[in-house]
């Protein structure tokens, strides 16, 4: 088989479970952050925050992803 194609399949996996990785890790963070201000309305203050870093951090792993991709497709 020609190597192109297993570039663009590893490229395809790379970028594909590295955002379904980062969505499903946002997902829960957000879940876990508005039940918790359900729960505690007063801690919404301390709460949301804290919901843009750890957001920031999970959604940098789909970036670098992204980033390996393109290493693979175009290095």
């Amino acid at each position: 088989m020609d190597p192109e194609i297993f570039k663009l399949l590893a490229a395809g996996l790379a970028i594909g479970l590295g955002a379904i990785g980062s969505g499903i890790g946002e997902g829960i963070i957000a879940g876990n952050a508005l039940s918790a201000i359900g729960r505690n309305p007063e801690a919404a203050d301390k709460i949301t925050p804290l919901i843009f870093v750890t957001m920031a951090i999970a959604e940098s792993t789909a970036i670098y992803s992204l980033v390996v991709a393109l290493i693979i497709l175009f290095g």
